[in-house]
């Protein structure tokens, strides 16, 4: 699981615009970088023009996911993650980060703003910080430690029954034991009997 790219723009009338953005592309070839990053940017311009004021989307492109919320203010936020990484937790942050940033940034710099004059720096500890969605979002690791749960639950239960056969096992072989011992007890007591001191 792994998120590549986390993109604000301005959805305005003429176009969207980039406003902030940060890029994880340490995964790809170092020669490659620049060239992902750029299609990264285009990608995330390009759904955020095609998304309605008010909607969320997520868009397959080979093996990554794109996320996209646009405000009703015209705000939108794009994540870029593998196929694997939760669509919850990437809304989530989407909210988080669309929030956080409409209230640090002043709207009347949102239709002239760009990467360079905006001054918005949290989208890179954002991204650092939601690589695990497991550590970053509280119903993500929740639901992990319920399936741990459910494991270990299931691997007891397993073992209780495997207890269970065992003890009907013994219990079996006691009955047979005791029935054998009845009948040693009487054929000793009939051999003793005929040895009696008189």
């Amino acid at each position: 699981m792994r998120l590549y790219s986390l993109s604000v723009l301005y959805k305005g009338d003429p176009k969207v615009h980039l406003l902030k953005a940060a890029y994880d592309v340490s995964t790809f070839n170092f020669f490659q970088r620049s060239s992902v990053q750029e299609f990264m940017t285009f990608t995330s311009q390009l759904i955020a023009e095609r998304s309605a004021l008010g909607s969320r989307a997520s868009v397959k492109e080979q093996e990554y996911l794109c996320h996209v919320y646009v405000r009703n203010d015209g705000l939108a936020g794009v994540v870029i993650a593998d196929n694997e990484y939760p669509q919850r937790v990437c809304f989530t942050l989407l909210d988080k980060v669309l929030d956080e940033f409409s209230r640090q940034v002043s709207k009347m710099d949102w239709p002239s703003g760009s990467p360079a004059t905006i001054s918005y720096s949290a989208l890179d500890g954002y991204l650092s910080k939601y690589q695990n969605p497991r550590d970053a979002d509280p119903m993500t690791r929740v639901q992990a430690e319920l399936d741990e749960t459910k494991i270990i639950l299931h691997n007891t239960m397993e073992s209780l029954l495997e207890r269970g056969e065992k003890l009907d096992d013994l219990v079996s072989k006691s009955e047979v034991l005791g029935a054998q011992s009845k009948a040693f007890y009487k054929t000793a007591r009939k051999q003793n009997s005929c040895c009696e001191i008189m």
